[in-house]
């Protein structure tokens, strides 16, 4: 088994040369908007589309998390497996992960303490070929050069489920959590806006009912547990941008959804 968790979408989501990277980032950040928040945050909901559609919205919750929390040791990536069917999660057990910009340290003592712990946690390495998590590490390089990470990829598992694994990571203060999700696919504008105010609405509401009973997210189960593990901590979400896939494709007719937050 190859030691390192190789590149498979640069090229493709991202651009494969450290160069064009930063200067996607600087593009974002330059655009953004001042935040009125005063949050310390210990997760994140981030979307996981190509740079040049979602880029920018998961920009804003690195960008604002990097400015509150120089102290992060540790970032968990979880999302949902795009490519192959998996029973429980698959939790990476590489040595690092690689980025055009430079390799990151994955938490091997960290990932194989887990696997332990959590009986749905296992690796298969053909599940770690996935888009959701990848596109989170150029960004997470970037932002927190020192920071090791750990990729958690998930298939057939249940909120309830993630949340436990959730609850655990959290007992470090020093370990950021996100949460790799898009939102509504392939409707219409006007549809998917407001298919995507509902899932907004109850992210920001912390409502799990509403997430069960109205929002579309490919990630929605990874979004479940963060909502359920936040309940318990008294977090709140805070949004930070929403837009679709219509702002660069310019057809209305078939977009995607894409949102993020902070959570503390």
């Amino acid at each position: 088994m190859n030691k390192h968790r190789k590149s498979a979408v640069a090229g493709m989501f991202y651009p494969d040369n450290c160069s064009e990277i930063k200067h996607f980032i600087d593009h974002f950040t330059k655009a953004m908007p001042p935040l009125e928040l005063d949050v310390l945050p210990r997760a994140l909901i981030v979307p996981h589309a190509g740079y040049i559609y979602s880029g920018y919205t998961a920009n804003l919750a690195y960008h604002y998390t990097a400015s509150k929390r120089s102290d992060i040791e540790r970032v968990v990536v979880l999302g949902p497996s795009h490519r192959i069917y998996i029973a429980g999660a698959s939790i990476a057990l590489f040595e690092s992960y690689h980025t055009p910009c430079g390799e990151i340290e994955i938490d091997l003592e960290l990932s194989h303490a887990l696997e332990k712990q959590f009986a749905f946690l296992s690796f298969n390495p053909l599940a770690h070929e996935e888009h959701s998590t990848e596109v989170q590490m150029p960004l997470i390089r970037h932002y927190f050069k020192h920071a090791k990470v750990v990729e958690i990829v998930y298939g057939d598992v249940t909120s309830g489920e993630l949340s436990r694994l959730i609850d655990a990571l959290l007992k470090d203060e020093k370990t950021l959590l996100v949460i790799s999700t898009d939102l509504s696919h392939f409707y219409t504008e006007e549809e998917a806006n407001a298919l995507d105010q509902a899932c907004i609405d109850a992210i920001s509401h912390l409502d799990l009912h509403a997430l069960t009973h109205g929002c579309e997210a490919c990630g929605i189960t990874g979004v479940k547990a963060m909502v359920q593990s936040a309940l318990t901590r008294n977090f709140q979400a805070h949004f930070l941008d929403y837009r679709t896939s219509f702002a660069r494709s310019n057809d209305a007719s078939r977009v995607v959804g894409y949102a993020s937050f902070v959570l503390g």
